[in-house]
């Protein structure tokens, strides 16, 4: 039947991203609608296809190379008449002229056949990246590296601002996965390993995509990912199992989604994998008991690419796709992103005329994505419009993505002050100084471009930024010369240093990215190590997705600038961090490791390096760049450490202030971290944590005082394997800067 009912704007309130979510208090509206639905049509709103399936077949014998889209109405009107289809998904970096055809006519031709939109999705996961010369940002593990959560916001809110108009109304984002395993293929897209990092950038990013100020008229679905434990598979490859204890799924895995509901977020996206054994897609307890009844989420609950088949076809808990999608809707799915056949459609139809799974179950999925379908305004707002796409890359998005870039990349070594170059002549080759994918990765404008063709023809690579930045401004003359290895030697000689920019020549996404070797390519090894016979100062910049190991020549290299990801103006940033012209304030998010051997996080467990039986100091050297570790061309001094050494009670907080002083002659940013080590706990503690960072300038030669409010409740407790919060009292111990403290919890929770 056709659904003739309308709704009206009810709810602005609603939409803030600090806003309660309400999907279980009764909206007539939307059950009305819900009622006059047949159960195909609620079926077709659980389900999700591809813009593959409704391109012209031309495209489809040539979607790798796809730059337009033409979609074929025919199959279009097949799908919303047949399967009423309520969700599509993706596609590639095309035209906003392009991108507005596409989604005005899924949602006209949509409204001959219900008055329920469409909601889009779109994996615009580090600016719009699916756009044609959308703004590109530095990808997440950059910009978790930046410490300042203002970039974050930023660069979401922006990737809406330029992608709401076009019909993108549900941003697959932010990523709130832990970066634990460092071959991870998704490593990048990971904020932290540290679980405070991650929850701060996903708030905030959440509240940037959902910021309805900025794309008003419309509004925009953020979706929190991978629920839960994705990023941690035990072999580093993606989509393998993950083997996580209950104690620390909770204390460390589940606060960044715990955040992110608590700030409003309102999709979920799942974890492909599974967790001890269990697939997520097929388990109520995380689904169900964890996600709505604990957490209180109240959004929908979305799988990714493929995963309910995945139930039977590579987790092997279900004898087929049927079975499949019985276990998954059971657990606790809402939408199934199939996303290419209509078999979901035909199998849960079945499952419901055969009494399996009831009718209520299905209508608590179709209520909820009917209420989100209505927060984000698509009943009032969805057609997509074309007036304002000088919005798209504009000056000021630019700035903003470069700012980022800039503040996203880490000074890790700087023998004897070689950076800032000035007037050297500059020898400057490597696998990645005049690539454009390297700066950029994964899901920019494809899911993983096999070149540079892809990228914008004005995008500038390292050779690109070295040549314009550093040229004698009198004469006009190059300071930079290109390594060409057969005659390296000679140009050293007429070099005063040499710059290899190495790492990961290639994008990769997902599966892709499966490495079985985190070290460096051993032919960029060789490389360096002849730069380095040399004897001329070599400096490294490492643009990657991930940290390759570089355990052969990080102690003999001058210089090191982990430059990550940092986007389509990650070149410009890069050479006017080498040229001095912007002063680095990045800081690890993450431990560099140094080896294969040992790869382990900041906030590791006492017992890696047991003082009852120690090893050696050289192997005590986990990482070449412990998180939070990051150089800068001004000098901070950290000094006048004040607070109290006793807290009388469970809820009384803690005002402790620190004075940070440049004692340098150039301004410059300094995220100031907080941390806290439990010295006896009952359960093993780490040996530190991170419980509080801020980011500020400080002008040469002034200091600024940094103030941070302790709370034992929020800073010092911490889960049970059951989920109960433990607060203990005892002795702890709190570090900023070089300077620490010891204090006393006199009291815990009940007085224990």
């Amino acid at each position: 039947m056709r659904l003739l009912l309308l709704i009206p704007v009810l709810f602005l309130a609603a939409c803030q991203a600090d806003s309660p979510l309400r999907t279980d208090s009764f909206d007539p509206e939307i059950e009305a609608l819900l009622a006059s639905m047949t159960l195909e049509e609620k079926i077709g709103q659980m389900t999700q296809l591809n813009i593959t399936t409704l391109v012209q077949d031309s495209i489809l014998e040539d979607y790798g190379n796809v730059s337009h889209y033409v979609l074929d109405t025919s199959k279009l009107e097949q799908l919303l008449e047949a399967f009423h289809i309520g969700s599509f998904l993706n596609g590639r970096a095309v035209s906003p002229e392009n991108w507005v055809y596409v989604t005005e006519t899924i949602q006209s031709i949509n409204q001959k056949f219900s008055d329920i939109p469409i909601i889009y999705g779109i994996d615009h996961v580090h600016g719009a990246s699916y756009l044609k010369n959308g703004t590109i940002f530095p990808h997440n593990i950059n910009i978790g590296c930046s410490f300042d959560t203002s970039l974050a916001f930023q660069a979401a809110r922006t990737t809406a601002y330029e992608t709401a108009d076009l019909g993108h109304n549900w941003l697959f984002g932010p990523v709130l996965g832990l970066g634990k395993a460092k071959s991870w293929g998704r490593y990048y897209e990971t904020y932290s390993e540290d679980p405070l990092v991650v929850s701060r950038m996903g708030v905030a990013a959440i509240r940037g995509i959902q910021d309805s100020t900025a794309t008003s008229p419309y509004k925009t679905a953020a979706c929190a990912k991978h629920y839960l434990g994705y990023s941690d598979p035990k072999s580093g490859w993606d989509r393998s199992p993950a083997e996580i204890p209950d104690q620390a799924l909770r204390e460390f895995f589940l606060p960044p989604f715990k955040a992110a509901i608590e700030a409003g977020v309102l999709t979920m996206m799942i974890n492909s994998g599974e967790i001890n054994g269990i697939p997520v897609h097929a388990s109520y307890d995380l689904l169900t008991k964890m996600l709505r009844e604990e957490l209180g989420f109240e959004g929908f609950i979305v799988t990714d690419w493929l995963d309910i088949i995945a139930l039977d076809e590579m987790h092997g808990v279900a004898e087929n796709e049927k079975e499949a999608t019985y276990q998954a809707i059971q657990a606790g799915i809402d939408m199934s992103m199939v996303p290419v056949t209509t078999n979901f459609c035909v199998y849960l139809k079945e499952l419901v005329e055969e009494g399996r799974i009831s009718e209520s179950r299905i209508d608590e999925s179709v209520r909820r994505i009917l209420w989100v379908k209505k927060q984000i305004g698509l009943f009032e707002q969805v057609m997509p419009r074309k007036d304002r796409l000088d919005r798209i890359n504009s000056p000021e998005n630019i700035k903003l993505a470069s700012q980022a870039a800039e503040e996203s990349m880490v000074l890790i070594r700087n023998e004897n002050q070689l950076l800032p170059l000035s007037g050297q002549r500059i020898l400057l080759g490597g696998s990645t100084h005049d690539s454009k994918v390297s700066l950029c990765g994964g899901w920019t404008y494809r899911f993983a471009a096999d070149g540079d063709h892809w990228f914008p023809e004005k995008m500038l690579t390292i050779r690109d930024a070295f040549e314009a930045v550093f040229t004698d401004p009198t004469s006009g003359e190059s300071q930079v010369s290109i390594l060409n290895e057969n005659h390296l030697e000679s140009q050293a000689a007429q070099a005063d240093v040499i710059v290899i920019a190495t790492g990961e020549d290639h994008a990769y996404a997902e599966t892709q990215g499966t490495i079985d070797d985190l070290a460096l390519d051993p032919a960029q090894t060789q490389l360096i190590q002849r730069c380095l016979a040399t004897g001329k100062p070599v400096v490294l910049i490492l643009t990657e997705g991930r940290p390759r190991l570089i355990p052969e020549v990080e102690q003999e290299v001058d210089a090191i600038l982990f430059a990550g990801l940092p986007g389509v103006y990650g070149a410009e940033a890069i050479a006017d961090i080498v040229s001095g012209k912007v002063n680095p304030s990045g800081k690890m998010a993450f431990s560099y490791p140094k080896r294969s051997g040992h790869i382990i996080a900041y906030n590791h467990k006492k017992a890696e390096y047991s003082s009852i039986r120690p090893v050696s100091e050289a192997l005590q050297r986990y990482a070449i760049a412990p998180f939070g570790y990051g150089l800068s061309y001004s000098v901070f001094e950290y000094s006048d450490l004040k607070m109290d050494t006793l807290i009388r009670e469970a809820g009384e907080k803690l005002e402790i202030s620190v004075v940070v002083t440049n004692v340098s002659d150039r301004p410059g940013k300094e995220a100031v971290l907080w941390f806290v080590s439990d010295l006896v706990g009952s359960i093993t503690r780490p040996v530190k944590e991170l419980v509080h960072f801020e980011k500020q300038e400080i002008q040469a030669g002034a200091s600024r005082t940094f103030r941070f409010e302790l709370d034992p409740k929020r800073d010092l407790s911490f889960p049970d394997k059951d989920g109960k919060q433990l607060l203990e009292a005892g002795r702890f111990r709190l570090e900023v800067g070089n300077l620490h403290r010891e204090f006393i919890l006199e009291k815990s929770v009940g007085g224990q």
